[in-house]
């Protein structure tokens, strides 16, 4: 009897001393975890304990710590009792490597499923951008009786993307009493809210939780400053300093990007005032900010020299610096940052990469944007959702349908900002069939279009000339998508109707718009009337555009050309007097190149620049061999001396 006490203590005594041995493997690093739970394996072989189901578990932990998916396998198998956390973890284990087949198998296997069980399945197929499978586990987690926790309600908020939905999960959380009581699913609610625009639900939400902490105030904050609400983003701070909340770095940063997107730099200088007397100013995220506000308030200046006086460089840093050297137009300034940001051993981050690669596109620097794909693959980050997309909006915008293709196909998970990076692209280069074909592919997969999906969807009616299926999908958009109309969805319906010469329907789109339109709309009816010949048309819209901006330049353009076509030579005349006099200057358009590591431009009718003569001498020299071939020139086709 002693003995058999003894040797209960003896093994109960191993099983805490292996037990704790893993707690402190799972604090190291991947790497170190394997090779330490490769060796608490082979000790726990040796002792005979690897089948004792509480250590079992405890070392399939450590081996999903680490990404060992193919131990934790064979550790799973070894286990002749297994419950129901061995399978939670494995299934944990599997999601983390993305393999959801393998999941959704040991899933369907489990005797026992609890709400952990579900959770995992529900977070792992919405990570994996499969947002239907989601919800329709969520839906058979409530009809199996099982009774949703905080976390699911989380993870629920956090894959919404309509009001549907949003309400849907909102009535849930308020049916289980979670609104109130607990911190964290407020918290989510706002955020989920705030990501679809709702930001009198997200204010409402905030509202109800009984105790709100710092994350709540930083979370309403932010959701008011992303939705264009810069206003209630400082009247909810100023609520917060009369709380028993202090602003943390996370406040300042939200405040200062909201300034920044209003471009009120008076008063985003008042909250940098702040940052130095809350001592957060060297924060890098308060900084990162900071340039942020600067660039977009045409400040770059002060952005660089901020920039420059942070003796820490880091990743957020160097992201927001080379941002906006992009969004200002100094791509080369960019890609050097780039590349000194590599030389200093800063490791880029995906975001690095999506904004070295968005200001790629924005100059067709195929080349160097090839470069930076191949990089971003040599670092693992090509499967990251946001340097994907970048990538794919990189190649659209180049014209390499064939490359944005092949890396949308490879895309493990699709999220909506990649479809319609495909959807507006193929659209725009007059693949509006198979644009379509995305667009009702993308609700196959369970994904809920929003506004830039049906811009996408409707310029590809617009370039297929599809008058019909433009019309329906345009009334539909409220009642069957949810999405408000806005300026963009009317100018593209107008366009439509003006290239299909149907410009009393165009007219009719414009008066029946609920805004008052601006000169693009204008301008794109009197593009058409221009193609179309329509002198009445024309003068009409032209008088319209005119009483709205006086010194738009497209309507004076317009006229001419038509007046210069029917040869009614006074009335141009007099057109261009009134421009004169009215002191409205044509903008011109200009072009660009890229020659090893510089960018050339070169202005319409500019007649002295680099190599301009050289430029011009062969131009003529083409259009020379044009003639040859039987081409016939027009008369503004024709070069001499730099102007065409």
């Amino acid at each position: 009897m002693l003995a058999c006490r003894h040797g209960h203590g003896h093994l109960k005594l191993k099983l805490s001393t292996f037990s704790a041995l893993i707690d402190q493997c799972l604090y190291l690093n991947p790497h170190n975890a394997f090779l330490s739970a490769e060796s608490i394996h082979a000790l726990l072989i040796k002792l005979a304990f690897q089948r004792h189901t509480f250590l079992a578990n405890r070392l399939l932990s450590l081996y999903s710590r680490s990404g060992a998916v193919d131990r934790a396998l064979r550790v799973f198998q070894e286990i002749p009792i297994k419950n129901t956390f061995s399978y939670n973890t494995l299934l944990g284990a599997l999601w983390k490597a993305g393999l959801a087949e393998l999941a959704q198998h040991l899933f369907d296997e489990m005797p026992q499923r609890d709400s952990v069980s579900w959770n995992s399945m529900i977070s792992g197929y919405a990570a994996s951008g499969m947002v239907a499978k989601s919800w329709a586990f969520l839906r058979r987690m409530q009809e199996d009786g099982v009774r949703a926790s905080a976390f699911t309600f989380s993870i629920a908020a956090s894959f919404v993307t309509s009001e549907w939905h949003c309400k849907q999960v909102h009535a849930a959380v308020v049916r289980n009493c979670f609104i109130s009581l607990n911190t964290v699913v407020g918290n989510s609610l706002i955020d989920m809210y705030g990501r679809i625009g709702f930001v009198d639900y997200a204010c409402h939400v905030f509202q109800g939780i009984e105790k709100p902490d710092i994350l709540s105030w930083n979370s309403i904050i932010a959701v008011c400053g992303r939705s264009g609400h810069e206003d209630r983003a400082l009247a909810w701070f100023k609520l917060m300093l009369v709380s028993v909340f202090l602003p943390d770095e996370f406040t300042m940063s939200a405040l200062i990007n909201a300034c920044g997107d209003l471009g009120d730099i008076a008063k985003g200088e008042q909250l940098l005032a702040r940052c130095f007397s809350l001592g957060c100013i060297a924060n890098s995220i308060v900084c990162s900010a900071v340039i942020d506000m600067y660039s977009k308030c045409g400040r770059l200046y002060d952005a660089v020299q901020l920039f420059e006086e942070m003796t820490v460089w880091d990743s957020a840093l160097c992201n927001s610096m080379i941002s906006g050297y992009a969004r200002n137009g100094l791509v080369l300034e960019a890609l050097k940052l780039f590349v000194l940001a590599l030389k200093k051993e800063i490791r880029p981050t995906e975001f690095t990469f999506a904004s070295i690669l968005g200001s790629s596109s924005c100059f067709g620097l195929m080349e160097q944007g090839m470069q930076i794909h191949c990089y971003a693959l040599k670092s693992g980050f090509e499967a990251e959702m946001v340097v994907a997309s970048a990538l794919l909006d990189m190649y659209m915008k180049s014209g390499s349908l064939d490359s944005a293709i092949r890396v949308f196909s490879s895309m493990d998970a699709k999220d909506l900002v990649s479809w319609n990076a495909m959807i507006m692209g193929l659209a725009q280069h007059g693949q509006g069939v198979e644009a379509l074909k995305m667009f009702r592919q993308l609700q196959v997969h369970g994904l809920q279009p929003d506004r830039i999906t049906l811009l996408g969807a409707l310029s590809a009616c617009r370039y297929e000339a599809l008058i019909t299926e433009g019309n329906a999908l345009f009334s539909s958009m409220v009642e069957k998508y949810g999405i408000v109309r806005d300026i963009e969805h009317y100018a593209l319906m107008v366009d439509m109707f003006g290239q299909a010469g149907m410009l009393e329907k165009a007219i009719n789109i414009i008066e029946t718009m609920p805004f008052k339109p601006d000169e693009s709309v204008w301008g794109l009816l009197l593009e058409t009337c221009r193609i179309h010949g329509d002198l009445v048309f024309a003068e009409m819209v032209a008088k319209k555009a005119l009483e709205l901006e006086p010194r738009f330049a497209l309507p004076y353009v317009v006229l001419a050309k038509i007046y210069e076509t029917r040869g009614k030579w006074e009335s141009m005349v007099r057109l261009r007097r009134s421009m004169k006099d009215r002191c409205v200057i044509k903008v011109r358009g200009h072009s660009w190149i890229s020659i090893k590591n510089e960018i050339f431009v070169a202005k319409s009718r500019q007649i002295l620049h680099f190599e301009g003569e050289t430029i011009y001498t062969i131009l003529n020299l083409l259009l020379l061999d044009m003639k040859r071939q039987g081409y016939v020139p027009e008369q503004h086709e024709i070069f001499e001396n730099g102007e065409e």
